[in-house]
């Protein structure tokens, strides 16, 4: 098994996918909206994609968050709010809040396994700070660390009962950034004391099963690396100040905020920390430069890999409520919202 979680070009596994993915062995996969077309499509891509790997618990990953950012979209799969209305259910209700976005999760959770999907990246336990770019804004949870980490956890406890894995990013904090990763590499100028504001939802929440980086500069800690390529933050700041022994991946590799070819990009990932390298784009000649530059997965990768997919396997709710009645559940909790 190789430490790679890697997209895939469309909603069939090509004969070239087929043979690269056969002789590699990914640790898993992830799916993007060019994966997706409808229920039984999606399904038969995820069964090809066991079949392959021989894992039953092969660790298939997708960003169903809700709101601007839904992999799986109406009117194959309903549509699910975005964060920030739970942040303002909590300003009316606190505990009907957390309760909203417990059966959210689980009804997205409960949709995801019906097509054979058993991690979501989510929660966003980034704090919402005022001013930063909108690359997080109504995606988070809020602007206060404990409410974000008693929602979260909510979203975890959620997802667990509906059958997946949550993915708790982008750790140490993406809340602060006045960039968009995706574009440019963003830097972070706060103090190490205001940055206990960010890394408070992580601390809170580092029983996760999974993590996801960030590729942000945090001159506080390191002023060279960003997170995801930094050992002193990987080591000091989410092994050591948070406590996350949990699996952690790195965020997209494909993503601005990185530079190099995509072989040294996922070397230096895996040399800083990450148990797992991200690359979502599906494209084959990047995918075979990666798997030049990657050894195979480490002892202790691979037990908090076991682990992180383990905390599903005992779900006893996984069959046993449908996605339209957990919809209703929450919709019945968040009908006190404003209009």
């Amino acid at each position: 098994m190789t430490p790679l979680f890697l997209g895939l070009a469309g909603t069939t596994l090509s004969d070239a996918e087929r043979g690269f993915f056969r002789d590699l062995d990914p640790a898993g996969f992830i799916l993007f909206k060019r994966n997706v077309e409808d229920p039984e499509k999606l399904r038969a891509l995820t069964d090809s994609l066991r079949g392959l790997s021989g894992r039953d618990d092969l660790p298939i990953l997708i960003d169903q968050e809700g709101g601007r950012v839904a992999r799986m979209q109406p009117p194959h799969w309903p549509a699910f709010p975005k964060a920030e209305l739970f942040d303002r259910l909590y300003d009316i209700a606190p505990m009907t809040a957390i309760e909203a976005a417990r059966h959210n999760a689980q009804a997205i959770a409960a949709m995801l396994r019906q097509v054979g999907i058993n991690v979501d990246c989510l929660p966003l336990l980034d704090v919402r700070q005022p001013g930063a770019h909108d690359i997080i804004g109504d995606r988070a949870l809020g602007a206060e660390p404990l409410r974000v980490a008693a929602m979260g956890r909510a979203v975890i406890e959620g997802l667990r009962a509906g059958g997946a894995v949550g993915v708790v990013k982008h750790v140490p904090g993406h809340g602060r950034a006045m960039a968009d990763s995706h574009v440019e590499l963003p830097v972070v100028d706060a103090d190490a004391e205001a940055l206990e504001t960010d890394l408070a939802p992580f601390i809170k929440l580092a029983d996760a099963p999974m993590a996801m980086t960030a590729h942000v500069v945090y001159p506080a800690w390191d002023s060279e690396h960003c997170a995801s390529l930094s050992p002193t933050i990987i080591a000091d700041v989410i092994r050591g100040r948070i406590g996350f022994d949990g699996l952690l991946m790195s965020d997209d590799l494909g993503m601005h905020a990185l530079t190099g070819d995509f072989g040294s990009r996922a070397a230096a990932v895996l040399a800083a920390g990450c148990d797992i390298a991200l690359h979502c784009s599906g494209d084959m000649a990047e995918m075979e430069a990666i798997a030049k530059a990657v050894g195979p997965i480490g002892v202790a990768a691979q037990g908090r890999l076991a682990r992180a997919m383990a905390t599903i396997q005992d779900s006893t709710s996984v069959a046993g409520v449908g996605v339209e009645e957990l919809i209703a559940k929450r919709d019945a909790l968040m009908a006190v919202l404003p209009a």
